[in-house]
């Protein structure tokens, strides 16, 4: 996935904006956001409704999950010699 140029801090400040009442296209238009407001409906989706706080946790869990998703793609190939060597005994 590619990685945003925008950091949590400028994300939720973006949607902050929105909600105090700036239309969306303004607030793109501001930040530099000039693909589409789908861009800002997707940030906000995701992280809507959060504080900087808990936008970092998600990023340190998100972090977290995808180190143990890399090792257990890592161990797989091991598993299944040890059960080839195992099955032949």
């Amino acid at each position: 996935m590619r990685k945003s140029c925008f950091t949590e801090v400028q994300i939720i400040g973006m949607i902050k904006e929105q909600e105090a009442g700036m239309p969306t296209v303004e607030v793109c238009r501001r930040h530099g956001l000039s693909l589409s407001t789908a861009t800002f409906c997707k940030l906000k989706a995701k992280y809507g409704g959060m504080d900087v706080s808990e936008a970092a946790r998600l990023k340190a869990l998100e972090d977290e999950n995808a180190k143990l998703k890399r090792l257990l793609v890592d161990t797989m190939p091991d598993n299944v010699v040890l059960k080839d060597l195992l099955g032949k005994s």
